[in-house]
């Protein structure tokens, strides 16, 4: 791993397993051990498919950018790929994209599902996780309940029409990050 004080980066071994004239494909170590196979040019694909949708242009990477940085201003162990991915299908049912009402209804959703394993959307990949561990997974879905609710009660202040609420709520969602009012 690499890191500086503002960003981290992990590099992983990865061996194409396609055919040079198909979608590349990859195999790279599985979150607890093995290999699984990964297809970043399709699941990229997938992202700005519906990233462009009408109605909706640009509500999929910008939930996805939220969605982080709830993980990172909380340390949350929850895969990166696996928001985004998420993101993305949360946002492929929306009709139009509201920076509050999507990130409560995201939040909400992952709790509900409980972070269940997601198939790979473009169906050329392994089956992915959201945490690489029990513990993590364990650590992960407690604080996203507590998100949850303090999304659903940004949102609810904001439909009310108080706004000193709701920039209090998204304080303590983004761990004292967001900025104030």
């Amino acid at each position: 791993m690499f890191a500086d004080r503002a960003e981290k980066w992990e590099i992983l071994p990865g061996f194409r397993t396609s055919p040079t004239d198909r979608t590349p494909i990859y195999n790279i170590p599985g979150p607890t051990s093995g290999w699984m196979s990964s297809a970043p040019t399709a699941h990229l694909e997938y992202v700005n498919e519906v990233n462009q949708r009408d109605g909706i242009r640009g509500g999929a990477k910008k939930l996805a950018r939220l969605a982080k940085a709830w993980k990172y201003f909380n340390q949350v162990p929850v895969s990166s790929f696996y928001l985004e991915m998420r993101a993305a299908q949360y946002m492929d049912v929306q009709t139009s994209f509201r920076h509050l009402v999507h990130l409560c209804g995201y939040l909400e959703w992952l709790d509900k599902i409980q972070l269940a394993d997601m198939n790979d959307p473009k169906g050329q990949a392994s089956r992915f996780s959201a945490c690489s561990s029990t513990a993590t997974r364990t650590s992960t879905l407690s604080k996203l309940r507590t998100a949850a609710t303090r999304a659903r009660k940004t949102a609810d202040a904001e439909y009310a029409g108080d706004t000193s609420t709701a920039f209090d709520f998204l304080g303590l969602l983004f761990n004292g990050r967001f900025p104030k009012h």
